[in-house]
């Protein structure tokens, strides 16, 4: 359902300000989160000041990164609702993810949520924002509705230049610190450091094509966003590094040029890894290249490539791919 740039709040705002206390997000912008038992916490995320004056209670996620750091942190109880997965969750959180109402199978209407009157919206991709999703934020803002939208689906201008996964910790810290639980966090931080630095060191050197997608115009991992996150953690060198932005088209024979050691093949449910792998096994151009002729890719799931909790699985499988193929 698609609704026009001019929406505005009607009827429920009563019953938001009701739950909220009237309280509005106001505050200096902070370069981290902060808080103490009793007081707000405040940061700055995608260059807007935030001000959540306590741990929400009705929160809802949209998109998949955001709905499993909630997961993962043990909130599943402060969440009055959920959208729009790419995959299964992860089956380690499937028993809680069971216990929330799921409000649509990709964004809910505004008047959707404005009925639920979430206290939090947090959201993976600036698309959730959107016209077609929770609209601005600003308008939230007005509600006394805090909204968080990941570091890595802030717009280009309050992006980091380059994603790392240090930026994934500090959502996660952040997060961690809105909803009064910041040991949790630095738990699960510890953990997927480990894992990462058990994989990493035997994967360096190799040479990776990652592939997200298309024929024509094959859309690879470039220098700056994700793919390129996961490709630096595993220890791999991205052969289209030297390409601007998360993710660029390039053409076959630059591939073919570059002759990849390994290739990712991004698996979706639109774009499969087997059609990936039937493609260029049937180029004629392509299936001679060493890479294709023996056989060597990684299979990644989609929603593991995206800014979340899920990008140590990522890592781990190109890592030790990539370190198989070795022995």
């Amino acid at each position: 359902m698609r609704f026009p740039a001019s929406w505005r709040v009607a009827a429920p705002l009563s019953i938001v300000l009701a739950l909220l206390g009237g309280c509005a997000t106001t505050g200096d912008s902070e370069p981290a989160a902060t808080a103490s038992a009793a007081g707000p916490v405040t940061l700055t995320n995608c260059g807007t000041p935030v001000t959540v004056p306590g741990p929400p209670a009705r929160a809802v996620t949209m998109n998949q990164s955001a709905t499993e750091i909630m997961l993962a942190l043990g909130l599943h109880d402060r969440m009055a609702g959920t959208a729009y997965l790419d995959d299964e969750v992860l089956p380690e959180y499937a028993a809680a993810y069971a216990q929330v109402p799921v409000l649509a199978k990709e964004y809910p209407s505004k008047e959707k949520l404005l009925d639920l009157a979430p206290d939090f919206v947090y959201a993976s991709f600036s698309s959730a924002f959107g016209d077609e999703g929770a609209g601005d934020r600003a308008d939230w803002q007005k509600l006394g509705v805090t909204t968080y939208l990941s570091t890595a689906g802030c717009p280009k201008d309050t992006r980091p230049a380059k994603l790392a996964m240090d930026d994934v910790f500090t959502e996660i810290r952040e997060i961690a610190a809105i909803f009064g639980v910041a040991e949790r966090a630095e738990t699960l931080i510890a953990d997927q450091k480990q894992r990462i630095a058990d994989v990493s060191a035997g994967a360096k050197g190799t040479r990776v094509l990652w592939w997200d997608g298309g024929n024509d115009a094959p859309s690879a991992g470039a220098c700056c966003g994700g793919p390129a996150m996961i490709m630096s953690a595993a220890g791999v060198t991205n052969i289209f590094d030297d390409l601007t932005g998360s993710w660029a088209d390039t053409n076959w024979e630059a591939v073919i040029e570059r002759d990849p050691d390994v290739i990712v093949l991004v698996d979706a449910s639109w774009d499969t890894a087997a059609a990936k792998q039937a493609f260029l096994e049937k180029h004629p151009a392509l299936k001679d290249l060493p890479a294709v002729r023996d056989k060597r890719y990684v299979t990644v799931p989609f929603s593991a490539t995206s800014a979340g909790v899920r990008n140590v699985l990522a890592v781990e499988a190109l890592a030790r791919g990539v370190g198989g193929m070795s022995n």
